[in-house]
């Protein structure tokens, strides 16, 4: 079972983390990475390169991102909320889904080549909705291909109590791992 995780958090040891550790200790088998606040991925430039071949001209880390997400049979969104957003590197990374797109304009599966679950998981304080968010969480997990996606676990009141303290959330993001562990759809 190989599990692709876009973490979109800053904090090494924050709240998103938290209920991605919790999310990977109920995993089968060890997951894969993608930390998008350091990783070398520079956001779509919209050059529109990709409108004629399955490609990307930016030559980054996201052209390994690609393949890994052709190998993943399960994959998450994790990230904090921001003005009822994901995070500005996340969203940034994740723009550079394009070349999929356009593959299905032209006909093809784009990242759409086999059935992949899904996951959210997402932590905020204060007191801005978390529905912009969950929205586009899930319009770039079909994007990539995830036709079953699980029910978002959310740890949303992280002010005043911190998502490795929020026992609901946290056995949700461990409940998610058992369901995504199910293997391939």
């Amino acid at each position: 079972m190989n599990t692709l995780i876009f973490n979109g958090s800053p904090r090494p040891d924050g709240d998103t983390v938290a209920l991605i550790g919790a999310l990977t200790a109920a995993l089968p088998d060890p997951a894969d990475m993608v930390d998008c606040y350091r990783a070398d991925i520079s956001p779509c430039v919209d050059c529109r390169a990709c409108r004629e071949a399955f490609r990307c001209v930016i030559d980054d880390a996201m052209q390994q991102v690609y393949r890994r997400i052709r190998a993943a049979d399960a994959i998450v969104i994790a990230s904090p909320i921001y003005y009822s957003q994901l995070t500005g590197p996340l969203l940034g990374a994740l723009s550079r889904l394009q070349p999929g797109f356009y593959d299905r304009m032209r006909g093809g599966k784009g990242f759409r080549d086999r059935p992949r679950r899904g996951g959210i998981l997402l932590v905020g304080g204060g007191n801005g909705s978390p529905a912009p968010a969950l929205a586009t969480t899930r319009t770039l997990l079909h994007a990539m291909g995830c036709r079953e996606i699980a029910e978002p676990v959310m740890s949303l009141r992280t002010d005043s109590l911190p998502a490795a303290m929020d026992a609901r959330a946290l056995s949700a993001a461990a409940a998610l791992g058992r369901s995504l562990g199910e293997g391939p759809l």
